[in-house]
């Protein structure tokens, strides 16, 4: 079995629940831009974004475990960083607090999902799969989508 399909699998197995599942299906693409927005806040160290270096660090291990999520995530992380820029033109705060205030209502709804579940948040286990759960949610649209991963 390959590392994808065995981290899929075992992250899978504490979201069985349907409305842990849906709830996931909000917050954890809501959590993965709000990250993005945490770092791209951070001023820029020698005119470099650190959202960049960072992004790249995370496509390396996407593609290490799978290249075509890797290339599905290039695509998460283009609407990503114009949501961003869109919350920024719109939102009187600065986008760090937006961010902040968002990834915490995004989690607040993670716990309760696994609350309702009955199972800790895998990366209790194990910190990757806080990376995993985007790429899990990216599994069902491949698959629906007819598309190997």
């Amino acid at each position: 079995m390959r590392k994808i399909d065995a981290l899929l699998a075992e992250y899978g197995e504490s979201h069985q629940n349907p409305t842990n599942k849906m709830v996931h299906w909000i917050c954890v693409p809501v959590i993965f831009v709000c990250v993005m927005a945490l770092i791209y806040a951070i001023p820029p160290v020698a005119g470099v974004n650190l959202l960049w270096p960072v992004a790249i660090a995370a496509l390396i291990y996407y593609a290490v475990l799978s290249p075509p999520l890797a290339f599905g995530f290039v695509v998460v992380l283009v609407a990503g960083y114009l949501v961003i820029l869109a919350l920024e033109a719109v939102v009187p705060l600065p986008i760090w607090a937006t961010a902040l205030i968002l990834f915490v209502i995004a989690w607040v709804g993670q716990f309760w999902g696994h609350k309702v579940e009955g199972k800790k948040p895998s990366f209790f286990k194990d910190v990757q799969f806080l990376l995993i759960g985007p790429a899990w949610l990216m599994s069902f649209l491949y698959r629906r989508a007819g598309l190997s991963y």
